[in-house]
């Protein structure tokens, strides 16, 4: 099914506010900014088959994953729009599994597949109570830890060694960031180097940025491992929640 969208530019001078709308909407579409009248200055079709015309094949995907032995624990993350942002790149990236533990709300709440997109639907992902039950499991599956968080100890993620092992990548809170325990539990703690004034991103940019770094370097670095799931069979409804 397609979506008809139109650039539509204000006529107002002044103003000349430039932005997409559906065409639906009335021809006589008020500017949002002054409320002039605007023009259409152009038309695109947008269909289902053009989001998915760069998804790979069902076998591309199982063989990323096989490359990609990477999970992620995403620790009392709040917001549903970073959540579902997450989801998003994970997918991008061919992570295996999102393990969200805490708050972190999950695709049962309908409304973080409005920034997931369908990610929700192909990520594997399962939700634990406490984190440190999550990682109790990761660890007895031979995952090493990598906290994502920036402290004075932490390590640029473009050159911190990559294991010979399972890589569990773990993303905090949006304001108290990643709990203690989990740092001291981790095998490392690595960040993104930042040239700004500020020391830190969103952290669904962040580990939007990090998981993509990670699959380049994972694929291109290191020597391909199977991914090993402590989750070896798709979960029942109950089994998501532990």
């Amino acid at each position: 099914m397609s979506e008809i969208y139109q650039v539509r530019q204000c006529t107002a001078e002044v103003c000349r506010l430039r932005f997409p709308a559906r065409a639906e909407q009335l021809p006589t579409l008020g500017c949002p900014r002054c409320g002039a009248l605007t023009e259409i200055c152009a038309e695109t079709a947008v269909n289902d088959n053009m989001r998915n015309s760069y998804s790979c094949s069902q076998e591309e995907a199982a063989l990323i994953i096989n490359r990609l032995p990477l999970v992620i624990v995403v620790d009392n993350v709040r917001s549903l729009f970073n959540v579902g942002s997450i989801f998003r790149s994970a997918d991008g990236a061919g992570v295996a599994d999102l393990y969200l533990c805490g708050i972190t709300p999950t695709p049962e709440n309908h409304k973080l597949a409005k920034t997931a997109l369908g990610a929700e639907e192909t990520v594997p992902w399962r939700h634990f109570r406490n984190s440190l039950d999550c990682i109790a499991l990761l660890r007895r599956e031979g995952y090493l830890l990598w906290a994502l968080e920036e402290t004075p100890a932490a390590r640029s993620i473009f050159d911190a060694p990559l294991p010979a092992t399972p890589l569990a990548l773990i993303v905090g809170n949006e304001v108290s960031g990643i709990d203690p325990a989990l740092l001291a539990a981790a095998d490392a703690t690595v960040a993104l180097p930042m040239y700004g004034s500020k020391r830190s991103l969103n952290v669904a940019t962040a580990f939007g940025a990090a998981v993509i770094l990670l699959r380049h370097r994972l694929i291109t670095e290191a020597r391909p491992l199977t991914h090993h799931s402590p989750n070896l069979h798709p979960p029942t409804h109950l089994e998501r929640y532990l």
